[in-house]
């Protein structure tokens, strides 16, 4: 009797558990609208969940729907020209934004010394304070003085990184058209190319993931590739 009355009180718990998680795992639709500081609605905005971008933009009416795991915390917008803003879910499952209200604070961007900065575009940042992991390359290490090419330093050195042709896809990055190239940034110039300069003419490359290029807005959807030569221009 005490036999069956276990196996009944063990069966009750992993059933118990066992609701539990599909509970966890079912997810929730949120929708909203998202202006820019002139209430217009603004076209193409990513969503991010817990700083990390989706493939969810939004519409010709700066609308979005996305659907989230009930333990998402986080829901966010990064545009090009207006930056980044985030709320906290909360259970909501309707949540808008307006540029033109919300109140941002920037971190403390100032580098002590001794600390680490990633040239993010804007200029260095503390790599603490990036939200995703930011590969740097040091290219005054004599080492890749051996490589071949700047496709090969990249690829040997930064885990994530694959080419197709001259363009590099980074966490295999893609949206409903298919896989979206990383921006690449050659002495601060825009281009959609990777270069091809030789190993030994680079200073520094920078490879951003996922939120971490948020900075760069639309243009940084599929993640940056920052290089730094040693050329300098007069």
């Amino acid at each position: 009797m005490r036999i069956k009355l276990f196996f009944l009180i063990l069966l009750s718990v992993l059933c118990i558990n066992s609701i539990s998680a599909q509970k966890n795992n079912k997810k929730i639709t949120i929708t909203g609208t998202v202006l820019d500081v002139a209430k217009s609605p603004i076209v193409n905005a990513i969503v991010m969940i817990d700083g990390q971008k989706t493939n969810s933009v939004t519409d010709s009416k700066g609308t979005y729907n996305i659907k989230v795991k009930q333990n998402a915390i986080k829901i966010g917008i990064f545009t090009f020209g207006n930056g980044i803003i985030e709320e906290v879910i909360d259970g909501r499952i309707q949540i808008n934004f307006n540029f033109g209200t919300a109140s941002q604070q920037l971190p403390d961007q100032t580098i002590a010394p001794g600390e680490e900065g990633v040239n993010v575009g804007y200029g260095y940042v503390k790599k603490k304070n990036l939200t995703n992991q930011v590969n740097k390359i040091d290219g005054t290490n004599k080492k890749y003085a051996s490589y071949s090419s700047i496709y090969e330093m990249i690829q040997r050195e930064v885990s994530g990184v694959r080419f197709s042709g001259s363009s590099a896809i980074i966490q295999d990055s893609k949206n409903l058209s298919g896989s979206v190239p990383a921006l690449i940034v050659v002495d601060g110039v825009y281009m959609d190319n990777i270069p091809d300069i030789p190993p030994t003419s680079v200073e520094s490359i920078e490879v951003l993931k996922g939120s971490s290029a948020a900075i760069y807005g639309s243009r940084g959807y599929g993640g940056a590739i920052v290089i730094k030569t040693k050329i300098k221009n007069d």
